[in-house]
């Protein structure tokens, strides 16, 4: 045994190595055979009729929840599985079409990973629903905007990557010719509802940053039930309102947002993160330090213009009553002759716009739909202003916080609202 231990002290770098590959090794094998000998254990339970539901019978298989929690990805892709099969097992009337849906993948979301999350977690989902799916495959930035101006003859958008990709899809849709403008829209839990023939469009998060299927969803640390989840909810045709925010320059088309606009120094610095890759869990302090080395205080210069909030309008569309009979008509017009003249309804008040010269760190304008609350009946838009007083070293602490995702988007709700 003494030979044996010095043998490893004497080859510590073969011994590692050798750690290594036997751990990968053992994490595979738990990970997929006795994964798949548990499926097939679950399988004979039902056959023998005794209900196995993922959370709280796995005490019948000798398995504890530890267990489920760590290794349940392909447990819950069956069972996702299993709940879409119903909806492609319904019946549909002899003249009614099969429903269509177009998917715009972004196969570089989340470092190139992002097509085989969407093979394995989303597909067959949405093929055993019963939707004829067809998926298209974006190769370069912005292509997504010029593809949906041509899109026809679809029942349902949905996209499947991350916040860029989702903000391409929701722009491109909104450009259209035949596209009337849009103040609020209505999106899948997580989807989005534009009026480009009442087309619902929804997201499938692949990205690195999903902001808004954070907002929509409780936040999970399981990437494979975040995914399904998000893929059941578009089968289900389930909907929530959101905002969409119009973002339009002196010449340049308009750009269309969900979750909002960020202009300053913060996002900036978090732009430069992932060229300082190599660096690890230090790239976002280096970043912001390097930022610091520019010109300090960096202000920006703006003029907002801003009202106060206004009433939400309803979010569905008015019914038309149905045409009164003709006794009513004559009644209506008869008893119309002895009404006594109202007086003219008065003109509503303009509203008050006010003007402000704004010289900060950042500013920061963001929709509702980063805290909804379906039940508020006020539209309103969040504007945060960073004070240009920060000093070098709280900038580059404040950008550090933000970490995990500061490399796209700063976490906002730190930044007081004025």
């Amino acid at each position: 045994m003494t030979v044996f231990f010095k043998t490893l002290r004497n080859h510590w770098k073969k011994t590692t190595a050798g750690i290594c590959l036997m751990t990968w090794g053992g994490h595979w094998l738990y990970g997929k055979h006795w994964i798949s000998a548990v499926s097939d254990q679950a399988d004979v339970l039902f056959l023998l009729g005794h209900p196995f539901t993922l959370a709280s019978d796995f005490a019948v298989s000798g398995l504890g929840p530890g267990w489920f929690s760590s290794r349940s990805d392909n447990l819950l892709r069956r069972a996702a599985c299993q709940e879409a099969q119903v909806f492609g097992s319904q019946l549909i009337p002899p003249n009614a079409q099969v429903k269509k849906a177009t998917v715009f993948l972004n196969p570089a979301a989340c470092k190139g990973k992002a097509r085989t999350l969407f093979e394995k977690n989303a597909a067959p989902i949405l093929h055993l629903s019963g939707m004829d799916v067809t998926i298209v495959k974006t190769d370069y930035e912005g292509q997504a905007k010029k593809l949906l101006e041509l899109l026809e003859n679809t029942d349902v958008i949905i996209v499947a990557g991350g916040d860029g990709t989702l903000q391409e899809v929701i722009t491109g849709v909104l450009r259209r010719a035949d596209e009337l403008p849009l103040v609020s829209t209505q999106i899948f839990l997580p989807n989005l509802k534009a009026t480009f023939s009442k087309i619902p469009i929804g997201f499938i998060p692949l990205g690195q940053t999903s902001s808004l299927s954070q907002t929509l969803f409780a936040e999970s640390g399981n990437k494979v039930q975040h995914i399904t989840d998000a893929t059941l909810a578009i089968v289900k045709g389930e909907t929530v309102p959101l905002d969409v925010l119009q973002i339009k320059g002196e010449k340049e088309q308009p750009v269309f947002a969900l979750t909002g606009l960020r202009w300053g120094s913060f996002r900036d610095a978090g732009v430069s993160v992932s060229k300082y890759w190599y660096l690890g869990p230090l790239k976002t302090k280096v970043a912001h330090f390097f930022s610091t080395l520019k010109e300090w205080p960096q202000t920006h210069q703006a003029s907002l213009t801003y009202t106060g909030p206004a009433e939400r309008p309803p979010s569905g569309a008015e019914e038309t009553p149905p045409r009164p009979s003709l006794y009513r008509r004559i009644l209506r017009r008869l008893a119309s002759y002895w009404v006594q003249p109202q007086d003219a309804p008065q003109e509503m008040s303009p509203e008050v716009w006010k003007e402000v010269q704004l010289s900060t760190l950042e500013l920061s304008i963001m929709t509702r739909n980063s805290q909804l609350d379906l039940a508020s009946k006020e539209d309103f838009m969040n504007i945060c202003m960073e004070p240009n007083t920060v000093s070098k070293g709280d900038f580059i602490t404040i950008g550090e916080q933000a970490a995990p995702s500061a490399s796209t988007a700063r976490n906002t709700r730190r930044c007081p609202c004025r």
